[in-house]
């Protein structure tokens, strides 16, 4: 065989192997990913119960329950509009308090309750993730165009 087909066959067996892993991996990271929810979207569109989600809010002032066992916690997330319950077990990041920016990591219950996999909280006073600011800002304006009053 010549150099010459010995580099095409090469070069089409190179190509052969990209196509078989983009192949294997588009359907592990369709799985993996998981999309950004504000209580207010949860509302609107409610998601099929066990499918993985992002939720994101700030954590509802007096919500806050600690359990017995010391390690789960519930509490509720809100954008200002609209609140949904939130159960978890592990440790609780240093920076979650009430009144705080959260983004919760895991799947809705059919009961409409959230069990969260994963919690991170804001960073400083003045930091809110932009995620949850934008959830924030949306449902702050919905608010207020609820608000308005009718025309005479």
């Amino acid at each position: 065989m010549k150099p010459k087909h010995q580099r095409l066959l090469l070069a089409g067996a190179a190509v052969a192997a990209l196509v078989v892993a983009a192949l294997l991996a588009m359907p592990a990271m369709r799985e993996g990913a998981s999309y950004f929810y504000a209580p207010a979207d949860l509302a609107e569109a409610p998601v099929t119960p066990g499918q993985a989600i992002r939720l994101g809010g700030l954590v509802e002032e007096g919500s806050v329950e600690r359990q017995p066992d010391g390690v789960s916690i519930s509490f509720r997330v809100t954008d200002r509009l609209e609140s949904v319950p939130v159960r978890y077990a592990g440790l609780v990041p240093d920076l979650f308090r009430e009144g705080q920016g959260v983004i919760a990591d895991g799947r809705m219950q059919a009961d409409g309750t959230f069990a969260a996999d994963t919690l991170l909280a804001k960073h400083d006073e003045n930091y809110m993730p932009p995620e949850v600011a934008d959830a924030v800002a949306k449902a702050e304006a919905k608010a207020k165009a609820r608000a308005v009053p009718p025309a005479p």
